[in-house]
């Protein structure tokens, strides 16, 4: 079935997730869609902001002028990303603040959502972009996975952290970054981590599972907090310095033919603009500004929704250390 699924996958993304996919699927975009749309007024909060799709994003929302907090793990980093996009915004008025956070330390994330809370108190827009693939099997100070502690857990305790001030807005969007390669695997819901064996670790399939995770977590939050829209999204195969890094044999070999980040960013950015997204189901997975499959045909993906609800009661398990 892996097989089967793999090349599903690879036909997929060839036609589709490349940059002539975006191109072909944006010739069906309409032009007015998002234009003159103004975000003045209104609180952005974008993770993994220093490079890529998340610097894009914060960009777009700034020249548009929306109030933009930064996420970055390394400050130096962080700042240059910062000055790019207060040089983008070009407005004195646009206000782009940069915190210093490392996603894969839960402690660090709750309390940053807490304090966000109490100092900000309202949060119009969150944007889940932070991810990583780490190859190898890698413990965090906290003895979790890498990968999950990041991709997963990571984005759980920030959201739910963030649920009170995103509850105070009169139109509340949460965008997860999630990825393709989530059509690959089915959720593991007995085992979330998914590391059975440290001497055959496999982080490109550890990374699809996290994707997987993500887009279950966004569909359960839709149901849970029925004020907030939720929505996953792919951005495509995009030529991002996290592509390059984690996936070097990939990214040669698909030189010339990877999404520029801005056209990987485009249908978070379009998710947290149109007017329109309440025609959209809260809890979709999009894909070139359009809601699509979460399941490839015939391959065996699906879970049940006592699967997934036991899934979301492990999540809360392994986050009460950390939000209480």
């Amino acid at each position: 079935m892996s097989w089967y699924r793999n090349c599903c996958f690879l036909a997929k993304g060839l036609s589709e997730f490349t940059r002539s996919g975006y191109e072909s699927a944006a010739s069906r975009f309409s032009s007015n869609d998002v234009d003159g749309i103004r975000l003045d007024n209104r609180r952005a909060l974008v993770t993994g902001a220093n490079s890529g799709i998340g610097l894009v994003c914060c960009i777009e929302l700034a020249k548009r002028g929306a109030e933009v907090h930064m996420i970055c793990r390394d400050p130096q980093r962080g700042e240059k990303a910062r000055e790019q996009v207060v040089e983008a915004a070009n407005d004195p008025r646009v206000k782009v603040c940069l915190h210093k956070l490392d996603m894969s330390k839960p402690k660090e994330v709750a309390e940053f959502s807490k304090k966000f809370v109490t100092e900000q108190s309202c949060l119009d827009i969150l944007i889940n972009n932070a991810g990583c693939m780490v190859n190898e099997f890698k413990l965090n100070p906290d003895g979790i996975e890498a990968n999950f502690a990041t991709n997963v857990l990571g984005t759980y305790i920030l959201t739910e952290g963030l649920i009170p001030a995103l509850g105070k807005s009169t139109d509340a969007r949460v965008i997860v970054v999630s990825s393709g390669g989530m059509l690959t695997q089915k959720l593991d819901h007995a085992n979330p981590v998914l590391v059975e064996s440290t001497n055959h670790f496999d982080g490109t399939a550890v990374y699809a599972q996290n994707k997987r995770q993500q887009v279950v977590m966004t569909e359960m939050w839709a149901k849970m907090y029925e004020n907030i829209h939720f929505s996953s999204m792919h951005p495509g195969w995009a030529d991002t310095p996290a592509v390059a890094s984690s996936m070097p044999d990939f990214y040669r070999k698909m030189q010339g033919r990877l999404r520029t980040p801005e056209q990987g960013a485009d249908t978070a950015v379009w998710l947290a603009l149109t007017p329109n997204i309440k025609q959209y189901p809260s809890g979709s997975f999009f894909q070139d500004r359009k809601p699509v499959a979460k399941h490839l045909p015939l391959a065996w993906t699906h879970s049940s929704d006592q699967e997934k609800e036991q899934f979301m009661d492990q999540m809360k398990e392994f986050a009460k250390p950390y939000l209480g």
